[in-house]
């Protein structure tokens, strides 16, 4: 019952934004949706797998950041299939209320000043809502997995975790520098932005301890267990979430509001 495929689709050069399709026999899973635009670099992944959009069955947002919520309402528009996500990030995802990012590190601080930020992306409100821990069993797309709550990275973090030993998990952990793309791809690091992470060592834990041998990721990747343990025990060092947030909250922390257009 294991027999889909996982096609990363890049969104940017270099494994700088990556989205995924999981292509199984009943049709197939988007995962993310890249930035505003987005929709013709993933129609030219699916054409090369012979595959259009009305073959998308459902869309999963893994959090409501522009580079993955971009191009979720066109998307959705195409294709028609639902979009499922968590309440944890439901008013971003409608603009209802701004976001705010937690920068990681002096490249994020760079990141955060270009344009690419306040680019606007299209409002919408996901189709299937997953509430606290609340979980969807993707087995009726031919998909042997499910999509779970993964907060840390945001509030509304969510990851597809595959029974056969991988799982696609957005933010939750990166890889290289410059987003992903550039070196050391095989090398766990912190994505730009980051809420809580001593959450997010939580959540890869239990993705490790429950048999997760290989991760697939929103930039860089894909990685191995073995680094993502690494990673874990380094993130374990950092200051918990009080001490993080308050950092955060001070003059590294910004504020974007995307309008909806």
């Amino acid at each position: 019952m294991n027999a889909f495929r996982i096609v990363r689709i890049p969104i940017l050069p270099l494994q700088m934004v990556n989205a995924h399709l999981l292509i199984g026999p009943n049709g197939c899973i988007l995962v993310d949706a890249g930035i505003p635009g987005s929709e013709k670099k993933i129609e030219l992944a699916l054409a090369q797998e012979r595959l259009t959009f009305t073959d998308i069955k459902l869309i999963v947002i893994t959090h409501a950041h522009i580079d993955h919520a971009g191009s979720a309402a066109i998307v959705r528009e195409r294709s028609g299939a639902p979009i499922v996500a968590h309440e944890g990030d439901a008013k971003h995802f409608t603009q209802e209320e701004a976001m705010t990012f937690c920068p990681t590190g002096w490249v994020a601080r760079l990141y955060i000043k270009t344009p690419v930020m306040f680019r606007p992306y299209r409002a919408f409100a996901p189709d299937i809502l997953l509430r606290g821990q609340e979980t969807i069993d993707l087995s009726r797309f031919g998909i042997e997995g499910q999509v779970k709550p993964t907060p840390g990275h945001t509030a509304g973090s969510v990851s597809i975790e595959l029974d056969r030993r991988e799982a696609l998990v957005g933010d939750l952990v990166a890889s290289g520098i410059l987003l992903g793309g550039i070196v050391r791809t095989g090398r766990a690091a912190r994505p730009p932005f980051e809420d809580d992470p001593h959450a997010v060592a939580r959540e890869l834990d239990r993705l490790l301890a429950s048999g997760v041998e290989t991760f697939h990721i929103g930039h860089g990747g894909p990685l191995k267990a073995a680094e993502v343990e690494r990673h874990v025990r380094s993130l374990l060092l950092l200051p918990p979430a009080l001490e993080h947030k308050r950092c955060c909250g001070g003059s590294h922390s910004e504020t974007l509001v995307h309008s909806a257009k």
